[in-house]
C-alpha cells in the first residue's frame, strides 16, 4: 500500500503531487476555487502518470465526458461513492477506467484496460 494523503483546497493538491510519488488522486468535482476537471488537467500537467477519480454530485454525460477529456480515469458519482469508490480505485490502479454505474448516462460496463 502506498501513502495516503487527504488535502482540503487545489493549492494543497497541486504541492502535494508535485513534492511526493503519488499514483491516485481521488478529487471532489466542485473544490471551491477550480472545478474538477480543471484541477485533473492540472495533474495531468505535472504528473502524465497520476491517475484520477473524480466525486461528483452531476451525472450528466457532457461533465463525464469534461473529466475525461482533461485526463481523469474514474468518475463516482457522490450518493454512490459507499458501494463505487473500492471498485474505481482497483479498476484505475489495473489501469483501466470506471464510471458509477448509477450514471443516468452510463451505457456500457467500463472493465479495465489491458495492454
Amino acid at each position: 500500500m502506498g501513502t495516503m494523503l487527504m488535502v482540503a483546497d487545489e493549492h494543497s493538491l497541486i504541492e502535494a503531487a508535485v513534492s511526493t510519488q503519488l499514483d491516485l488522486v481521488i478529487a471532489d468535482l466542485s473544490f471551491p476555487v477550480s472545478s474538477g476537471e480543471k484541477v485533473a488537467r492540472l495533474l495531468q500537467r505535472l504528473n502524465p502518470g497520476l491517475k484520477a477519480i473524480i466525486l461528483s454530485v452531476h451525472d450528466e454525460q457532457t461533465v463525464v465526458d469534461a473529466c475525461f477529456a482533461a485526463g481523469a480515469k474514474g468518475f463516482v458519482l457522490k450518493r454512490s461513492a459507499a458501494t463505487d469508490l473500492l471498485a474505481a480505485v482497483e479498476a484505475v490502479l489495473k489501469g483501466g477506467t470506471y464510471i458509477s454505474p448509477s450514471c443516468s448516462t452510463q451505457t456500457e460496463e467500463v472493465t479495465p484496460q489491458r495492454n
